[in-house]
Order: structure tokens, then sequence, then C-alpha cells
């Protein structure tokens, strides 16, 4: 389960969240890219936009669901 105490610093505000367990495996940003970016740098995915419309809410949940380390959160906001 992800950690909200260990948020990625450049996820953006919002909801959903990718914590430091990320493996910059790329299922999430194949899933939601739309709202999921890589840190080329530090090598981990992280929330470039909160889902804006239900189509993006959906691809965030299902990257969540998906993800095989769970680092992906959300608030539920």
């Amino acid at each position: 389960m992800a950690d909200r105490t260990k948020k990625q610093a450049d996820n953006v505000p919002g909801p959903f969240y990718v914590d430091d367990q990320c493996i910059d495996c790329d299922l999430c940003r194949q899933t939601a890219p739309n709202n999921l970016g890589r840190n080329e740098s530090e090598g981990h995915a992280y929330v470039m936009k909160q889902p804006e419309n239900e189509e993006e809410r959906r691809q965030c949940e299902e990257a969540q669901n998906d993800c095989p380390v769970d680092a992906i959160g959300s608030d539920g906001a």
C-alpha cells in the first residue's frame, strides 16, 4: 500500500500520488499516460496531472490497482 508520508516531491497536489516505492516499471505511464509521467533523472513515476474527467480517473485507478509494488496511492478526494 502506498504511503502518503513518502510521496515523491514532484507529484502535483491532489488525491493521486506516487510514493518512494516506485520501481520505474512504466506500467502506470502506459495505463494513464495523460496523468503519470517519468522523472528521468531520478528514475521514478509521478503524478504530473490529476484526473480531470471520468476516463482519466478510471485510468489512474487502474494504474493504482495494477502497480506491482503498490506505489500509487489515492486520498480519495
